[in-house]
């Protein structure tokens, strides 16, 4: 059943017009081989601590979370309208928008100060559900790494469209600690004290799991039925202490944040973790640089490389899909219990910081970031097709204007009361006070 959207509209006016961008030279297919994941080797030891934490701590869901939210956005819902205009380079062109939200000036990177954390993946709960609805609510949940230097991982938004209040979670690994009790620490490149923040720089919500993209090695997995409430634990939580995180002498603690979701389970490339997270390769285990989701078919998950300014065709990065279990919401895995992607391609053109596929059709976003100081520019949002067969190379691709610094993309079908309002797709900006949620119409390409 729908409820009433923040946007009722018979037809979408969109500000922009494609225009055909020049594809890098020949480039060849990439490899499926190169394309297997498989479960972590400490599995079960994850799921007895994430039970054991379980068992001390009371849970929340992503509704009562909602209707408790600490935090107002604002929210634009004009067709062509933008909540921050600093978002978008105005010299060009105007950018299509049938909805738009900004964070508070704490989280926009407006009121000065050190920037702690820097928006990347985003999913909606078109990708969770079909029916687009979790329960009565329809969130959008935005992840965030974090770059001090107490590397505080990553934490996710939640976000009520309607509202335009929104609540953040940490995203924590569980651990045991000194005493032998079930605790958690920051989310990181690698789950010790050498390592950095996790970039999170991709998120796909699928039922009750959370999938968020490890450009080394794979996916993390997050369960929305474990949400943990530090403030309804009473004595045992601490929610105002900002310099620790996990279990310390029978209290937990999350650097001041209210809700914390543990890691339930992670998947890994069978060829081996990369090892240079800034250089790109033509074959071998890929880059999980950002995620997406695709209904089309058999469910699966769309990965990619963000691939710095290639210098050849075959350099661009490469995108795959993965199929899901629609029964479960886990991967759908092959007889060998691994799981291997359905499908590989080479990307049309470099420095591609969001994909999803949508049936036959890809759509790209392509950041320009910042060229020299206080001059911005326009990504690119681009759609290309896919070509026949498994592997093979994206097509020509179509662009029309995205906003400075976009990130990850999220599709959303039939978005707006009734579905008269059209397909869209979901991206966020990165750069501090040009920060952005916003929805662009399919239609632009047109």
């Amino acid at each position: 059943m729908w409820i009433r959207r923040v946007v009722v509209v018979s037809a979408l006016v969109v500000a922009s017009t494609a225009v055909a961008v020049a594809p890098a030279a020949a480039a060849s297919a990439p490899s499926l081989s190169d394309f297997v994941l498989r479960p972590a080797s400490n599995q079960a030891e994850i799921t007895d601590r994430v039970q054991q934490l379980d068992a001390v701590l009371p849970k929340s869901g992503v509704q009562d979370l909602l209707s408790d939210a600490s935090r107002t956005g604002t929210r634009t819902i004009t067709d062509g309208a933008t909540c921050n205009p600093n978002a978008v380079d105005t010299r060009e062109r105007t950018l299509a928008t049938v909805f738009t939200f900004c964070f508070d000036s704490s989280d926009s990177g407006t009121n000065g100060g050190t920037i702690e954390w820097t928006p990347q993946g985003i999913t909606t709960v078109a990708d969770a559900q079909q029916d687009k609805l979790w329960g009565s609510a329809e969130p959008i949940i935005v992840s965030w790494y974090n770059s001090s230097a107490d590397d505080k991982g990553v934490r996710i938004s939640f976000i009520d469209p309607h509202s335009g209040k929104y609540q953040h979670a940490l995203l924590v690994y569980p651990t045991i600690n000194s005493a032998g009790n079930a605790s958690y620490m920051s989310l990181r490149t690698q789950q010790d004290a050498d390592g950095t923040s996790l970039h999170a720089g991709g998120i796909a919500w699928y039922g009750n799991y959370l999938y968020v993209a490890d450009t080394r090695r794979g996916f993390r997995v997050f369960d929305m039925r474990y949400i943990f409430d530090l403030k309804a634990a009473g004595a045992l939580g601490n929610t105002s202490d900002k310099t620790q995180i996990g279990r310390h002498d029978g209290v937990f603690y999350a650097h001041a944040y209210r809700y914390v979701m543990p890691q339930v389970a992670a998947w890994t490339s069978n060829g081996g973790q990369v090892t240079d997270v800034d250089t790109c390769t033509v074959s071998g285990s890929p880059h999980f640089s950002y995620v997406g989701l695709d209904r089309t078919g058999t469910d699966h998950l769309n990965t990619g490389e963000y691939c710095n300014g290639a210098a050849t065709a075959d350099l661009t990065g490469r995108v795959a899909s993965w199929s899901l279990d629609g029964s479960n919401g886990k991967p759908l895995l092959s007889a060998d219990g691994l799981w291997h992607a359905t499908n590989a391609f080479r990307l049309p053109v470099p420095n591609v910081q969001g994909a999803v596929s949508h049936g036959g059709t890809w759509y790209l976003n392509r950041s320009h970031g910042v060229d020299v100081p206080d001059q911005n520019d326009n990504g690119d949002l681009l759609q290309t097709p896919a070509p026949s067969g498994a592997t093979g190379v994206l097509g020509t691709p179509q662009r029309v204007t995205a906003a400075i610094g976009n990130e990850d993309l999220s599709y959303w079908p039939a978005y707006g009361a009734n579905g008269v309002s059209g397909d869209v797709l979901f991206t966020v900006t990165e750069h501090p006070g040009q920060r952005m949620v916003y929805a662009t119409p399919v239609s632009a390409f047109q």
